[in-house]
């Protein structure tokens, strides 16, 4: 039986690499390992996580993260490398832009292993985002690269990918399946808008957390007035992220916003669900508010969304709070059709299909 290394360092990655691992278990014809390379180190990735979620456990836990973005990398490598000379894979899958995204890819590319990038082709524009780094260095080197929509494929074939010895595919967000499939046991599995005693379509849901943002004490302070003023409409509700609970506290500032600690993906599910509407720094969280049906704000001078923002469900405002007021106000009595098929369908099965041609 043909082996597969999947390489992953955040939950979300978790999330989306569990649509692929359940087709993979129902079609039993290839064997995959996966490496949890500890990027983001995270509490609540216990046992309990990957079984409520039904997520294969890592074989391997490098426990790798706190470190700076080349110390992380560069350890990165030097470990995946190690276990792929042990497991010896016919081809290692990587998820989005993640500093363990690269190392992987270069890991297995060094070792002339084929690699497959999941979320290929996405682009800001924006070369300060390491993110950015990360997602153009894996796209250069992968041999297979699996796009979600057609506006990814554009950006390959204008930085000159149809000359380059790559297969470029549109096999849809991955990310749309993990939504589906999970929002069939969230409302089990989380009791977050009885226990805040919210109502639905009553609530806005934030999140901030990119660097840009909170390292900017400005931008900061411009984005949480923005949404104090929307919370004088309408009840915000903002899982707090760790980084941004500290600048926060460090500058001695406070807002009027109903604050949590940072949620599951149960939980964030059922928010998305019964929310009014979002606003985000975030890139999944984009097209998680898209695909529960509902408008976007997004806290970003760009976003590699762009299909959200040009069909009008999203809308880009940076910091300005007056901007996110104003767009606030344009999505309160939208009545847009969510039905449109921006993200593709069946994504796992079509990224397996791929794979196995490959091996």
């Amino acid at each position: 039986m043909k082996k597969i290394v999947t390489i992953l360092g955040a939950r979300p990655q978790f999330v989306k690499a569990a649509v692929l691992s359940r087709v993979i278990k129902k079609h039993d014809n290839v064997e995959e390992i996966i490496i949890h390379t500890g990027q983001h180190y995270d509490t609540n990735m216990s046992a309990i996580f990957f079984e409520e979620m039904n997520i294969p456990k890592p074989k391997y836990n490098l426990a790798i993260n706190r470190l700076s973005h080349g110390a992380m990398t560069g350890q990165m490598l030097t470990e995946i490398e190690k276990v792929l000379e042990i497991e010896k894979p016919e081809l290692v899958v990587v998820y989005g832009d993640t500093n363990s995204t690269l190392a992987g890819a270069l890991a297995a590319k060094k070792m002339h292993i084929k690699v497959a990038h999941v979320e290929a082709g996405l682009r800001s524009f924006n070369m300060k985002m390491p993110e950015e780094i990360n997602r153009i260095l894996t796209d250069r080197i992968s041999d297979i690269l699996l796009c979600p929509t057609d506006t990814a494929i554009d950006n390959l074939q204008l930085e000159g990918f149809q000359n380059i010895p790559s297969k470029i595919v549109k096999c849809g967000d991955i990310m749309k399946d993990a939504v589906e499939f999970y929002s069939e046991t969230s409302k089990e599995k989380s009791s977050i808008i009885s226990n805040l005693n919210l109502q639905y379509n009553e609530f806005v849901l934030a999140t901030i957390h990119r660097q840009e943002n909170t390292d900017d004490i400005n931008s900061l302070k411009s984005i949480f007035e923005g949404l104090e003023k929307i919370n004088n409409t309408k009840q915000v509700i903002i899982p707090l992220h760790p980084r941004t609970k500290a600048i926060l506290k460090k500058n001695k500032l406070a807002y009027n916003l109903t604050v949590i600690e940072p949620v599951g993906y149960f939980d964030m599910l059922e928010l998305l669900k019964n929310c009014s509407l979002v606003v985000t720094d975030s890139g999944g969280l984009q097209k998680e508010a898209f695909f529960n049906k509902k408008h976007c704000i997004i806290a970003r001078e760009e976003t590699e969304w762009v299909e959200l923002v040009s069909n009008g469900f999203a809308k880009i405002v940076g910091s300005d709070s007056t901007k996110m007021w104003l767009a606030f106000e344009g999505f309160k009595n939208s009545k847009m059709d969510f039905s449109i098929n921006l993200f593709g369908n069946n994504v796992g099965e079509k990224i397996h299909k791929e794979i196995l041609n490959l091996l």
